[in-house]
């Protein structure tokens, strides 16, 4: 019986090898940061032949169009002849009569060289870019680097990393050759080859295990100040707290993450965060970071990635499940996807007792103020089936603000219409158990399966007037209902160029304040026709640097109503930088801060269902 089942297995390994993708990404042999990468394939069933790079892919929600980072693209015939073709955009070659292609050569640049130059395209994100560093590291997200040919992204592929014999992959996925210097995997399909970042470094890595499932943490610090060892007891924390938050829903015997700490010098990147995976994330935070401020972030931003294992990634609708990378089709389900993520992210920690109720209160009422910042009428369904076109785009963010909202309110509103027996974790568990990786639903079904697995009809008007319609949540109408109540005060009046300070970064590149495009400009930056996409490096002729931030705010401190004031900004004129002057007189603001607290006199009531709320338990 064994030689048997030997038998087959070798047979059925010869067969997928035969009719698999041949994919080799070469790490060795790196000229001027660019990638060698061939791609060798099996018979082709059609003459007519389109090869695609991704348009944008699974988790962004934006246009990234990774065929602009290829050059030098040739398809070869079986005889080693080029075949000519067809350039249709960045990301789509076509040929005609191609019978018998085989081959396909091609360099690609990684995406975090052009981070700071958005002048011809928006950067992308950096969890999902690449990274190429010769000698130190390769962040090697698949979507990157490898292509697919239509009506063969279910063939196997055999991906295959030439690497320095000194490097380590950081991966989910499982080599399976010996050799030092080539690891070689095996993927279904070309969703599970997207589905499967890499990250090679020298090593840095651990090993552990964590409710029951087994991790691995590389880490990639540029000069050395934090090893992978340094994050092992928080991030055990946080995992044992998530998978007994999930229960059931969670299946991971594996996870690996992979953590790029980004240095001072080059590559400059600005798009610090995550992004999910089936079994791994990739992870993108400024080495300067303080420990605990990464513990922190890992445990708010990886714990978020983590429960995108349930949702999208094993319970999600038809347009994620068929996914286009050409031509994608989104799915009107963000406020879930996202923002139910985002929610689970921050409702595990306090019922797992991680932070405070105080500090999870804390984080609700830092989203009600953020989420003003968007349009709150814009049906969150529109948004989000919207989302690539540039007058929803901007709308996006709010995923993570109102998004979560939506889903607490809901949460409460369950626990209303259920005495407590059942809150927004429990109606996520039952969706997924009724539909799963494999089974997806309709997207414009999803408010009836909700109806369904909850028997409350009245989650049906909770969505219509405000997921799908455009009515406002009234988050202290459903805070109040779990003894919480909110509180306004007014600031005293101050001098800046948007509406909430907290909302400006830095530059170090141009040494410039740079804001949010969803921000709200301030009285006095609309009267001088300042623009959010214009970097403030200097006011009154102080300009700023890293050194002298606390300087700068002290002098805009000092500002008096109606002063003159100039205004030094740097503004993109086509393809040009200028740097203009604006002048006009200060206009000082207030802001309204509305803060939430606990009632120190709940009804019983309202104690029981705030009990049951932050603890999870019936």
């Amino acid at each position: 019986m064994k030689k048997i089942a030997l038998s087959v297995g070798v047979l059925t390994a010869f067969l997928v090898n035969a009719q698999s993708i041949k994919t080799t990404i070469d790490l060795v042999n790196v000229k001027d940061d660019k990638v060698a990468v061939t791609m060798e394939f099996p018979k082709m069933k059609s003459g007519d032949v389109k090869f695609h790079f991704p348009k944008t892919v699974p988790g962004t929600y934006s246009v990234d169009d990774y065929g602009r980072f290829v050059e030098g693209i040739k398809f070869l015939d079986n005889k080693g002849k080029e075949i000519t073709f067809t350039k249709v955009n960045d990301n789509t070659y076509s040929l005609k009569n191609a019978q018998n292609l085989t081959k396909i050569t091609y360099l690609v640049n990684d995406s975090f060289d052009e981070e700071m130059d958005d002048s011809k395209h928006k950067a992308v994100f950096s969890p999902s870019g690449t990274d190429i560093e010769t000698g130190k590291v390769y962040l090697i997200n698949t979507h990157g680097f490898v292509g697919y040919i239509d009506n063969m992204q279910d063939v196997p592929y055999q991906l295959i990393i030439q690497k320095p014999t000194d490097f380590y992959g950081t991966t989910a996925l499982v080599d399976q050759d010996k050799s030092e210097s080539t690891d070689t995997y095996t993927l279904a399909n070309y969703a599970k080859v997207t589905d499967s970042p890499l990250m090679y470094t020298k090593p840095d890595y651990i090993t552990f295990n964590a409710g029951g499932m087994d991790l691995v943490l590389g880490v990639y610090s540029p000069t050395g100040k934090y090893k992978a060892a340094d994050f092992k007891e928080n991030l055990e924390k946080m995992v044992v707290a998530q998978k007994k938050f999930l229960g059931d829903m969670n299946t991971n015997k594996k996870y690996a993450i992979m953590l790029y700490l980004s240095g001072m010098g080059e590559p400059q990147i600005k798009g610090f965060g995550a992004l999910e995976h089936h079994e791994s994330t990739s992870v993108v935070l400024p080495e300067m970071m303080p420990k605990d401020a990464i513990d922190k972030t890992i445990t708010d931003v990886v714990s978020h990635e983590f429960f995108h294992t349930v949702n999208p990634l094993k319970t999600h609708s038809e347009e994620i499940h068929y996914f286009d990378y050409a031509d994608p089709k989104m799915s009107q389900h963000l406020w879930m996807y996202e923002g139910g993520t985002e929610y689970f992210a921050n409702l595990f920690q306090i019922q797992e007792g991680l932070i405070t109720k105080d500090e999870f209160l804390q984080r609700m009422s830092e989203k009600i103020a953020n989420s003003k910042n968007y349009n709150d009428t814009m049906p969150f369904t529109v948004m989000s089936k919207n989302v690539l076109k540039d007058e929803y785009k901007d709308q996006y963010r709010n995923v993570y603000e109102k998004g979560a909202l939506l889903a607490m309110c809901l949460d409460i509103e369950l626990r209303k219409l259920s005495n407590g027996e059942m809150g927004y974790r429990d109606m996520i568990r039952k969706l997924s158990q009724r539909f799963g990786e494999n089974k997806p639903f309709k997207d414009d079904k999803l408010i009836d399966e909700l109806v369904a697995v909850t028997g409350y009809p009245q989650v049906r008007d909770f969505y219509n007037k405000y997921i799908a319609g455009d009515q406002p949540t009234p988050y202290t109408q459903y805070l109040s209902m779990v003894g919480v109540e909110a509180n306004k005060q007014e600031t005293p009046p101050i001098f800046w160029f948007v509406k909430d300070p907290q909302q400006t970064g830095y530059d170090d590149k141009d040494n410039a304040f740079i804001f949010d495009e969803s921000s709200a400009l301030s009285p006095f930056s609309k009267s001088i026709g300042f623009k959010i996409t214009d970097k403030v490096v200097a006011l009154d002729g102080k300009t700023i640097s890293i050194q002298n931030i606390q300087a700068f705010v002290e002098y805009a401190k000092t500002i008096k109503e109606g002063q003159n004031v100039t205004l030094t900004v740097l503004r993109k004129n086509g393809d040009k930088t200028e740097k203009i002057d604006l002048k006009g007189k200060a206009i000082l603001d207030k802001m309204t801060v509305e803060t939430l607290q606990f009632k120190s006199n709940p009804t019983p009531a309202e104690q029981k269902l705030q009990n049951q709320w932050l603890t999870g338990k019936k």
